[in-house]
């Protein structure tokens, strides 16, 4: 069997038994089980691909890839076959017609040993994002997706199934944006919600990302719809790998970043480091509307955010013993802001005359510092590495640096001329401590238990000038020191019984927060302290080889954060203001589902349903006074969500593919705010589609098309969007290297409109970015390829 096909059997079986769940023999049917491990060394191979074809036509009958630690295990009805085992990179090994004995073939250890001619050469179908079902959460692989070119790590998550990120980078999950992101399963400053602090995470550093949308007790309780953990790439094949990639595009998006890593027996040595500039421009337009004295302030124009951006990352794993394992690593990003933006404005009186009209100049500059260290340590006792101890501490620090002018110059009628400066000194540290100890028990059952403590410091001091007689006077109105401190600690216990036919995971989680904040200024404080439990149960159960289900439950909270709370906002536009609320509450969520997993021949297809109960539901309200438009985040009733995910893979052919994701939820909002009373049903949907073309001369085509439904506030209708991304990839020196285009919002059509009508007022918002075209190029040297992971084991 070729190379090439043994790749389209690797596809196959990952389509086929991309579940991960252990299932029961049945009666007529054979066990084949074994394990996988790399020649010299005999460290295990994840995610080789083990193939069941057939002897005489030679079709693969069934399939699977190898767990964490190369064990594998399937089953099969027919009598007449033979086993072929793989992993790009690695030789082939087929066992002919094997022993059956008592139904069980029993392969043992499996040794693969490197080859040479594989590494110089990866066909485009093993570098398609695939997703990975397991017992408590999705494994969404990021491939080579050839859109991906030149993006971030919000870009990156726009393309994941079930995920959504708007042009303002909020990220939302199944419509729901009480999302917690984590990087390498910690709570990280690249993933604040400050600025775009996940920018400086490209497509090229990210080797996976995992959608948990039921998380289990293990997992922080942070997140009411759920967590996403994106894993960074560490290289760990023996000897010197790197690569190189360089993008370019418009508008300016420019980039480079270099991947390196040493390893030999003792360490492994990885570096990445990249830098780059880039514009994102924002064309926005704005309407506020006195309904009372029928007056009106309109704005227009492009708001800038320009950046020049560094990455660096330096670590090392030492090997103490074969069980024993020191990771230290070390990251350091650094983004220099200029917003050069202008908005033009018009008051008008009425009777739809123009009273005034001014021009607002911003000319804004920010530097903004970020530092991630990281120590940890893993112990495998006895070899046995399904019994292990996890010690790691984390150090985060973002600083922020920023001062604005504001010039407003009047074009014509009412004289607006004003001056204001804005001064923004923001520090943030954050500490994660984390152990986590895991045992199994006679293969089927195991218990994990641990620890989490996450302490939060953050000091954001805030001043605001305006240019009266020659002098600029500090407003005291928008001028404090904010102080902000958050602990939390958290314990959990779970255990669980994974079987050959079912599986059955419950856990409990316990977490003390303390919360205190402080307007220095006139001494305003708020302080909370709350002890909550969190439960999870799942499970999961196969009904036959092609039909498998998964159910679980968990409770979730959300925390209010430092910018739901922090009371002063930028005033780049004067009239249109966003402020935090100390006092808000924090939302908790009751959270249930139920998934089925269908494998169709040439299909596989994921049936999702959902139900989602949350209390103190914060939603942002706005107030309207002398044409200002301020919102605020307040807590606001419950909210009843019902939905159902559908997912798809079709591949008919070797040249073509679709993947297809939709998501359907209807939502019962109930509550009141001062007098309002915010009772409504609303209904939101979501769906992509993804074809994939191979073309001759190592051409790849891609196309994904989006589509986000409109949906309803408590006080505002948010617009609806329809976008498409294009993406050309050509192979050039044997994979070595890849040139790829990218076009992302094709024709221009994506944006966030709003339109807030109450009694009094009116407000209409709308802003756009426009196209996005990006040309990269990028080459491996060693034993790499072009921006390539291998998914080998730490």
């Amino acid at each position: 069997m070729t190379f090439k096909n043994r790749l389209i059997g690797f596809l196959f079986c990952n389509i086929l038994l991309g579940t991960g769940i252990g299932f029961a023999q049945k009666d007529g049917t054979t066990i084949i089980e074994g394990r996988v491990v790399e020649q010299g060394g005999g460290q295990p191979i994840p995610f080789a691909t083990v193939l069941v074809a057939d002897n005489e036509t030679k079709t693969p009958i069934t399939g699977g890839t190898t767990d964490d630690d190369g064990k594998f295990n399937l089953e099969t009805e027919a009598s007449d076959f033979y086993i072929e085992i793989s992993f790009m990179g690695f030789k082939t090994k087929t066992f002919g017609q094997p022993v059956i004995n008592s139904g069980v073939v029993n392969l043992g250890t499996v040794v693969l040993s490197e080859d040479a001619h594989q590494l110089a050469e990866v066909v485009v179908e093993g570098e398609v994002s695939t997703t990975e079902f397991k017992l408590d959460k999705r494994v969404f692989n990021v491939g080579k997706d050839i859109s991906s070119t030149g993006m971030s790590a919000l870009e990156v998550l726009n393309n994941v199934p079930s995920v959504n990120v708007n042009i303002e980078g909020q990220i939302s999950l199944r419509g729901s944006q009480g999302v917690r992101v984590l990087i390498n399963g910690k709570p990280s400053i690249l993933a604040s919600g400050e600025g775009n602090a996940l920018g400086t995470i490209t497509a090229d550093m990210i080797e996976r990302v995992e959608v948990i949308t039921n998380p289990s007790a293990k997992y922080e309780a942070e997140g009411t719809s759920g967590i996403i953990n994106i894993v960074i790439k560490k290289e760990n094949r023996e000897g010197l790998n790197g690569s190189i990639s360089l993008n370019g595009g418009s508008p300016n998006n420019y980039s480079v970043g270099v991947s390196l890593n040493r390893r030999t027996e003792k360490f492994n040595l990885f570096t990445q480091l990249g830098g780059g500039f880039r514009e994102l421009p924002n064309d926005i337009e704005n309407g506020n509307v006195d309904l009372v004295n029928e007056n009106s302030i309109l704005s227009s124009g492009t708001e800038y955010r320009n950046e020049k951006f560094y990455n660096f990352t330096l670590g090392t794993d030492y090997y103490i013993t074969p069980n024993d394992v020191i990771t230290l690593s070390g990251n350091f990003a650094l983004e220099l802001e200029e917003q050069p933006s202008k908005t033009s404005f018009a008051s008008i009186d009425k009777n739809e005359g123009i009273t005034s009209e001014w021009d607002r100049n911003e000319t804004t500059e920010a530097t903004n510092p970020k530092f991630q260290y990281e120590f940890q340590y893993k112990k495998e006792f006895d070899g046995d590495e399904d019994h292990t101890l996890l010690f790691s501490a984390l150090g985060n620090f973002f600083g922020k640096d920023q001062s604005s002018q504001f010039v407003d110059t009047t074009i014509s009628g009412e004289d607006m001329d004003g001056d204001q400066k804005t001064r923004t000194d923001f520090k943030e540290a954050l500490f994660t401590f984390k152990l986590d100890y895991t045992k199994t028990f006679f293969e089927d059952w195991s218990v994990e238990g641990g620890a989490q403590y996450v302490l939060n410091d953050v000091s954001n001091d805030y001043e605001v000038e305006n240019l009266i007689d020659g002098e600029y006077v500090v407003d005291p109105d928008y001028t404090n020191v904010f102080d902000y401190n958050q602990n939390v600690f958290g314990l959990y216990g779970t255990g669980a019984y994974e079987g050959e036919k079912w599986g059955l995971k419950a856990g409990l989680r316990l977490e003390q927060t303390e919360l205190n904040t402080l307007l220095k200024d006139t001494n305003e404080d708020n302080h909370q302290s709350y002890l909550d439990l969190f439960p999870s149960v799942h499970s999961s159960y196969k009904l036959n080889p092609k039909v498998s289900f998964q159910a679980g439950y968990s409770r979730r909270i959300f925390r209010p954060g430092l910018w739901d709370l922090n009371p002063f906002f930028n005033i780049r536009n004067n009239y249109s203001i966003r402020q935090g609320n100390p006092d808000l509450q924090p939302e908790y969520t009751d959270s249930f589902e139920i998934t089925s997993i269908y494998l169709l021949g040439k299909a596989s297809v994921n049936l999702g349903f959902y139900y989602r109960y949350t209390t103190d539901v914060i939603e942002r309200v706005s107030t309207f006074e002398n044409n200002v438009n301020t919102v605020t985040p307040e807590n606001v009733g419950t909210n009843n969500a019902t939905g159902i995910e559908f997912n798809f893979k079709y591949s008919p052919a070797k040249w073509f593919s679709l993947n297809g994701d939709f998501n359907l939820g209807q939502y019962k909002r109930r509550g009141t705010f001062e007098t309002n009373v915010f009772d409504f049903d609303g209904t939101q949907w979501s769906s992509k589609l993804l074809a994939k073309f191979k073309l001759p001369g190592d051409l790849d085509i891609e196309a994904t098309g989006n589509y986000e439904s409109g949906y309803e506030t408590v006080q505002s209708e948010i617009g609806d969007n329809l976008f498409m991304d294009l993406g050309v990839r050509k192979k050039l020196l044997k994979g070595k290297a890849v040139i790829s285009l990218s076009v992302r919002d094709v024709f221009a059509s994506r944006s966030y409109e709003s339109v807030t009508e109450q009694p009094d007022f009116y407000v209409y918002n709308n802003r756009e970015r426009g196209r996005f075209v990006s040309v990269g190029l990028s080459y491996g040297f060693g034993k790499g390829d072009a921006m390539e992971f291998t998914g080998r084991r730490r």
